[in-house]
C-alpha cells in the first residue's frame, strides 16, 4: 500500500488519474478502492474518521461512484453513464473518483467508451479499475493505467480478521483461513454459515464417490442442479422485492411508464434478474472447482512427500487414501481436468457438458 500512501502523500509522479488494482479473490482489489477513494477525499489523507472518510468507505460521498455488477458483464449503456460522470466537476469532494470493481466484465462495446474516457480524463478525476489480473482488461486500457498487484493476505493475518471483527473463535477460525486459502469473504462465509460448510464437504467427497460412468454423469448433474438452486434461492427475495416496486410504479397514476412500455419495463426487469442469478450460479460452480483444486493439490502433497501442510485437515484420511491409489502424474492429469473446466465456464460451455466432462476425466 506503499504506493497509493504515495499517491495521496502528494509525492512526485506517484499520482496518476488511472489505475488498475489487481489480486486473486479474496485479496481485498474493492476494498483497497475504497480506502484510496477515501483517501483523496480526505483532508488529511485518509484519517478513517472524517465524514469524507466514512461517507466514502460507506458508498454514499456525492464524489465517489461505485460499480459493481451482479450479472454477467457491464455494458455499453452503464459505462457511458460513467464516462457521463466522469467528465462533471466535483461536488463537495477534492476528486471525482470512479471505482469499477468489475472491470474484467467490461463489454468490448464498453471497453471502447471506457478507453476514451481515460484518454482524455477531466481535471479532478481518477478511475480505479478492478480486476483479478491485468490479462483480463484490455490492453488499450491497461496501457493507460498505473497497475497495483495485491497479493493474497497469509492465514494468520485473515484468522486474527476474523477473530477481532467477526468474534469467531480462534480455532475456528484459522481452520477456515487455511481451507479459504487466504479468501476473506470465503472465510467468514464458511465462519458464520454452517450450510456452507455442507456444502464444502459434499463437494470434498465427491471424488470418492466416482466409481464408474453412470456415477459420474449423475455426480455433475447433482452438482450443477444444486448450485442452480442456491442461487435461484439467494436471489428470490431480492427478486420479489424489485418485482413489487416495479408492479407499484407502473400502477401509480401519472407516475409510472405508458402502458404500451408496461411488458418492456417487465421484461427487462426478468432478463436483468436472470443474468443475475446465472452469475451467482457461475460463482457457486467456480466454488466447487476451487475446492476440488484444493483435494487434489492435497493428494499431491501426500504422493510427492512435500514438507507442507494440507489445505483439507479434516479430510486427511480420504485424501491419504486416494493418494495411495493413484500416482502423481495421474493427480496433475485431473488438477489440469478441473482447470480445462473453469476454462469451459469462461467459453459459455453449458455447465452441466462441462462438469460431465471433468467428472469422467476424473474417474
Amino acid at each position: 500500500m506503499a504506493t497509493l500512501r504515495a499517491a495521496v502523500g502528494g509525492v512526485a509522479h506517484a499520482m496518476t488519474h488511472a489505475w488498475l488494482i489487481t489480486g486473486p479473490p479474496g485479496s481485498g482489489r474493492s476494498n483497497a478502492a475504497r480506502a484510496f477513494a477515501a483517501a483523496l477525499q480526505c483532508r488529511q489523507a485518509g484519517c478513517g474518521k472524517c465524514k469524507d472518510c466514512r461517507t466514502a468507505l460507506s458508498g454514499t460521498h456525492p464524489d465517489v461512484t461505485l460499480v459493481r455488477t451482479e450479472q454477467l458483464v457491464i455494458g455499453v449503456d452503464e459505462v457511458r453513464q460513467l464516462v457521463r460522470r466522469a467528465a462533471m466537476a466535483p461536488t463537495l469532494g477534492r476528486r471525482q473518483v470512479l471505482i469499477v470493481e468489475d472491470a474484467d466484465r467490461v463489454t468490448e462495446r464498453g471497453a471502447d467508451a471506457l478507453l476514451k474516457a481515460i484518454e482524455e480524463p477531466a481535471l479532478r478525476t481518477v478511475w480505479l479499475l478492478c480486476a483479478p489480473t491485468a490479462d483480463d482488461v484490455v490492453v488499450t486500457i491497461r496501457s493507460r493505467c498505473r497497475l497495483l498487484a495485491l497479493v493474497t493476505p497469509p492465514d494468520e493475518a485473515v484468522a486474527r480478521l476474523l477473530v477481532r471483527r467477526d468474534g469467531v473463535d480462534p480455532e475456528q477460525a484459522r481452520f477456515v483461513a487455511r481451507i479459504a486459502q487466504g479468501h476473506i469473504g470465503r472465510a467468514r462465509g464458511l465462519a458464520r454459515d454452517p450450510a456452507a460448510m455442507e456444502r464444502r464437504r459434499s463437494v470434498l467427497t465427491l471424488p470418492g464417490r466416482l466409481t464408474g460412468l453412470a456415477e459420474a454423469l449423475a455426480a455433475a448433474d447433482g452438482l450443477v442442479k444444486a448450485a442452480q438452486a442456491q442461487a435461484e434461492a439467494a436471489t428470490a427475495e431480492l427478486d420479489a422485492r424489485e418485482r413489487a416496486a416495479l408492479d407499484q410504479t407502473l400502477t401509480t397514476t401519472g407516475r409510472g411508464p405508458k402502458a404500451r412500455h408496461a411488458a418492456a419495463a417487465v421484461k427487462d426487469l426478468t432478463e436483468q434478474q436472470g443474468l443475475r442469478s446465472k452469475r451467482l450460479w457461475r460463482d457457486q460452480l467456480d466454488a466447487a472447482l476451487t475446492e476440488l483444486t484444493g483435494y487434489y493439490r492435497d493428494v499431491l502433497v501426500c504422493q510427492t512427500g512435500a514438507a507442507v501442510a494440507l489445505l483439507n485437515q479434516d479430510q486427511a484420511a480420504a485424501i491419504t487414501a486416494a493418494a495411495a491409489h493413484g500416482s502423481p502424474e495421474a493427480t496433475v492429469q485431473r488438477l489440469d481436468a478441473v482447470l480445462d473446466c473453469r476454462e469451459k465456464l469462461a467459453r459459455n460451455v453449458p455447465p452441466l457438458l462441462a462438469f460431465e466432462a471433468l467428472f469422467v476425466a476424473l474417474l
